[in-house]
């Protein structure tokens, strides 16, 4: 249990959790927060859709009881939600925690949500859902290709990082464009998320690439056995179409082409298991640039509540380190390099 002092609290200490998908990091997150008597906070963008369970592989009923998960079930599929809205969630639990002199324990894999919380938002204006729109709308007659294309003609630094799927931070970057004359990328290289409102233990979790790409293949085919293919339809016969952002997400997106007869059921599981292990790659190249994250690499001996305990000891020598208003020194065995898995 983790119960803070005054002088701890002063410092905002905060303790975060990332790593790709099917690392583990959910079920080690579980068995932290509940040794340090803490709530989960969710760092998943695909988590906070309601009536979207299987495919984002949220908590289940009985872990939710268990340990109260925050930050999931935010809003509907067809409803928009940003970095920005997930920060000021995640501060209102932050400092309800801190009310509550707990420790604040983010668990996730969507870094831009961890970055935003951490360092704060760039200097740009808020979202013109018209202009959106005429985006959208202009993509869907010329192609998902057409936006990338634009974005290469105002930001080609930006467009050089994005893939053309990712629609949803192409039209972002051509909306700030639109609206300030400014490219997002040189907004973000004058911010570098700068802001530094919290003391922050952050630890990421990987494994060597063919145990990790196994544990995806394996984790696709039990969200088959789940039943992903009959969440999918209920979601389409409720009218979330194939177009609304948020069916876009892994897995949806695969299933939904099955059932349109794109494809039978087994090439569904291989693309799915395909675009998975890449999205991992895309989380790692993420959580590589990202600052003062500490690695640790879990074999296959690990056990998930071995890898707890040893994260108990190094959150309490945090803590301890903190309340002797010292920076953090950690253990040289949390600074393990991990292994490439490009």
């Amino acid at each position: 249990m983790v119960r803070l002092t005054e002088s701890v609290l002063a410092s905002r200490p905060l303790v975060v959790l990332v790593g790709p998908t099917a690392v583990g990091k959910s079920d080690i997150g579980l068995q932290l927060a509940r040794a340090l008597e803490t709530d989960l906070l969710t760092a998943d963008s695909r988590q906070v859709y309601r009536g979207m369970d299987i495919a984002t592989d949220k908590p289940t009923a009985a872990q939710r009881q268990e340990v109260p998960h925050r930050l999931i079930d935010l809003v509907d599929p067809d409803e928009s939600f940003n970095a920005g809205q997930y920060r000021d969630l995640a501060l209102q639990e932050i400092e309800r925690l801190y009310g509550e002199r707990r420790l604040p324990l983010i668990v996730g894999g969507t870094g831009l949500y961890v970055r935003t919380l951490i360092h704060g938002l760039c200097d740009a204006p808020r979202a013109d859902q018209a202009f959106r729109a005429s985006l959208l709308q202009k993509a869907q007659g010329q192609g998902r290709y057409f936006l990338h294309a634009e974005l290469a003609q105002v930001d080609p630094e930006l467009a050089a990082r994005l893939h053309p799927h990712d629609e949803v931070k192409i039209v972002r970057a051509l909306e700030v464009f639109h609206l300030s004359g400014r490219r997002l990328s040189d907004v973000q290289q004058q911010h570098r998320f700068a802001e530094q409102p919290f003391s922050v233990l952050m630890i990421g979790l990987n494994r060597e690439r063919a145990q990790l790409y196994r544990r995806i293949d394996e984790r696709v085919e039990a969200m088959f056995a789940r039943g992903v293919v009959e969440e999918t339809a209920h979601l389409l016969a409720k009218g979330y179409g194939r177009e609304t952002g948020a069916m876009k997400g892994l897995g949806y997106q695969q299933v939904a082409g099955y059932l349109a007869g794109d494809y039978d059921r087994g090439e569904a599981l291989r693309l799915l298991q395909r675009d998975t292990r890449h999205y991992a790659k895309r989380q790692l190249t993420w959580f590589r640039k990202e600052p003062g994250l500490q690695w640790r690499l879990l074999g296959e001996q690990d056990a998930t509540e071995n890898v707890a305990a040893w994260l108990v000891e190094i959150v309490h020598s945090f803590i301890r380190n903190l309340d002797q208003r010292r920076l953090p020194n950690m253990p040289a065995s949390l600074t393990r390099e991990m292994e490439s898995t490009s």
